[in-house]
């Protein structure tokens, strides 16, 4: 586990921001990275951690998109604005090519800022992924109840999805419905989840699938997606292995794509989107920044239902 240091106050350059961070989310990379599992080094020494919010405490020469008390957060790919992604923005991976936000003060370019709703704690600004947009009564499959899971549960709703979800637990599977499921399987409970979806779609298959695990459901999630339809790759929960059925691909004709969250004009449409609705993501702890080390267990524990947040800056106190 990595160690907090002390370093001295970093200072603004040219197009660059000082950010006083309040507080911070994990995601499942941030534990594999860690652990030293994830299969490509990082930065040496990185600072970890990819979202986070806080506010602008001072600007370098030529920063004209923030000012100082603006309250802001940092896109994971500080250098993709728009457009499709290409391999250069793998240099600017914050809390993995570049050092993230897990720190009580961060310099990023102003490029990488967007704001975030007035509504919003800077807990609730730290959970926030970028999602991609849906078509009103598409049918749409999540897995579990991690904080992406659970933020897209919502995002889909207010683009007017049917959202089915498999989750680990009768308990579990009672939040998501709570948070606007249409219906959930246990797949504890029910082992051959796929077949229950198809059911649920009249034998037709999901629309879209958000495949969460990666090696242990990739084979189930092709054979409950409908033909023609996509299975969105965006995590690796339960191992980087696992084989992909080229049979089902192939009859099917299902389209199987990663994603490496978004660009900022992605961030800032759904934060828009959200903030017509005053949509909240969900959190489920939220820890001292002394205690980040219970932070990382509770992520590692699968228990959690929303997102695990570290806050630098006590709120009540600050």
């Amino acid at each position: 586990m990595t160690e907090l240091r002390e370093e001295p106050l970093p200072s603004p350059g040219q197009h660059e921001v000082l950010i006083r961070v309040h507080a911070v989310s994990l995601n499942y990379r941030d534990a594999v990275l860690l652990r030293g599992d994830f299969p490509v080094n990082s930065k040496e020494e990185v600072i970890p951690v990819s979202d986070g919010a806080g506010e602008v405490i001072a600007v370098g020469p030529g920063v004209k998109r923030v000012k100082p008390n603006d309250r802001v957060a940092v896109g994971c790919f500080t250098t993709w604005i728009g457009g499709p992604f290409i391999p250069e923005y793998f240099r600017t991976s914050a809390g993995f090519s570049i050092d993230g936000m897990l720190a009580e003060y961060v310099l990023f370019h102003e490029d990488a800022l967007v704001y975030i709703p007035d509504y919003m704690s800077y807990a609730e600004a730290a959970s926030l992924p970028c999602a991609a947009p849906l078509q009103p009564g598409q049918t749409v499959l999540i897995q579990g109840t991690g904080g992406v899971s659970l933020f897209a549960l919502q995002i889909t709703k207010i683009y007017g999805a049917r959202v089915l979800a498999i989750t680990s637990s009768d308990t579990k599977a009672a939040r998501l419905k709570a948070l606007g499921a249409d219906a959930v399987v246990n797949y504890n409970t029910s082992p051959d989840w796929n077949r229950e979806i198809l059911t649920l779609t009249d034998g037709k298959g999901v629309d879209r699938t958000l495949d969460i695990a990666g090696e242990k459901t990739i084979q189930k999630a092709a054979a409950c997606t409908k033909i023609g339809g996509v299975i969105i790759l965006i995590g690796f929960a339960s191992g980087l292995g696992g084989g992909i059925p080229p049979i089902d691909i192939m009859a099917r004709t299902l389209t199987l794509t990663g994603s490496i969250i978004g660009s900022r004009l992605d961030f800032e449409a759904m934060l828009a989107a959200m903030a017509r609705h005053e949509l909240r993501p969900v959190i489920d702890q939220v820890y001292p920044f002394a205690e980040y080390k219970e932070a990382y267990q509770r992520l590692e524990s699968g228990q959690q239902v929303g997102k695990v947040v570290i806050e630098i800056v006590n709120q009540t106190a600050d």
